[in-house]
């Protein structure tokens, strides 16, 4: 009595492989040696395409750029001073004025900084400032 049916099919394949072969094929069934079985599995995975979900990546979406209009940016603009309740002598200030001329210029719309690199570049910019004060303030004058 065989407990083990891995062993009996190594044991058929090593020694009794020919025997086996003609036996399945005039019965007409499936071969289950061990090597026969593999042979039909790398076919099979050979046959049947995998998928490239895995490496497929969604592109990011792009942002459309909205042609500019006067009409457009007084709306814009009006909004902004509402939304923010800045006072509506902001839209004449000369930084407000240069931030939307420099804006004028982009040619693929502009690409608005977040809040977090905007704090970061307030802060770096008052730390220049300070180190550049300090330096001022160090300078020995002779009488």
């Amino acid at each position: 009595i065989v407990f083990d049916t891995t062993t009996c099919r190594r044991h058929l394949q090593a020694y009794h492989s020919g025997k086996y072969q003609l036996r399945a094929t005039q019965n007409d069934f499936l071969s289950m040696l061990p090597n026969d079985a593999t042979a039909r599995r790398i076919e099979e995975k050979a046959a049947s395409q995998s998928t490239l979900d895995v490496h497929v990546q969604a592109l990011p979406e792009r942002k459309t750029v909205v042609p500019y209009s006067d009409a457009l940016f007084r709306e814009a603009a009006i909004e902004w001073l509402t939304e923010t309740n800045q006072p509506i002598e902001a839209v004449e200030h000369p930084k407000f004025q240069n931030m939307i001329q420099s804006a004028s210029r982009a040619t693929n719309g502009v690409n608005i900084p977040s809040r977090k690199v905007t704090r970061q570049a307030i802060m770096d910019l008052f730390k220049k400032n300070i180190v550049e004060l300090r330096r001022r303030l160090l300078v020995s004058t002779s009488l």
